[in-house]
């Protein structure tokens, strides 16, 4: 009885095993990128407009980690917003300046340079002005989301 069961055990397991194999291998690729390899779209609709996206590697929708990079333009804004999980931003070209708060106060703000790192728990309260233009990497976990502290800042709105 006991050597039945592991066998009826052992078959159900591999079976699994070949089911979620191509979708586990589909989820943790191997990826290498070097910077002219980086295809750019429109941001997404959360942003302000004029923000450029690549994502790098996995799927910023789904669960799971995920690095997309953001290319912003000189002049750009985020209004005050938090994030739902941690958020490690890298900054790869420019100047990035940031606050903290739900109130932006540019007088508060701090100017990351390239190569500098900003790591943030979820639901900081944050905010984001671009004076040239600026590449950042977002490391984190998907499903990717920003809620602004003002409903009204929120791009989506006026969609």
């Amino acid at each position: 009885m006991q050597q039945h069961f592991t066998l009826k055990a052992a078959t159900c397991a591999s079976a699994l095993l070949f089911i979620i194999a191509p979708a586990f291998a589909q989820q943790h690729q191997h990826v290498m990128v070097n910077p002219g390899d980086v295809t750019w779209k429109d941001g997404p609709p959360s942003l302000p407009k004029g923000a450029q996206m690549s994502v790098l590697y996995g799927d910023p929708g789904k669960d799971g980690v995920f690095v997309m990079r953001l290319k912003l333009p000189a002049s750009y804004k985020i209004p005050p917003h938090t994030h739902p999980v941690d958020e490690v931003v890298t900054i790869v070209s420019g100047e990035f300046n940031i606050g903290m708060g739900a109130k932006a106060d540019p007088a508060e703000m701090k100017t990351i340079n390239a190569g500098g790192v900003i790591a943030m728990a979820p639901g900081t309260q944050h905010y984001v002005q671009i004076n040239q233009e600026t590449v950042v990497q977002l490391s984190t976990r998907g499903p990717w989301g920003i809620a602004y502290v003002n409903p009204a800042d929120d791009p989506r709105k006026s969609q």
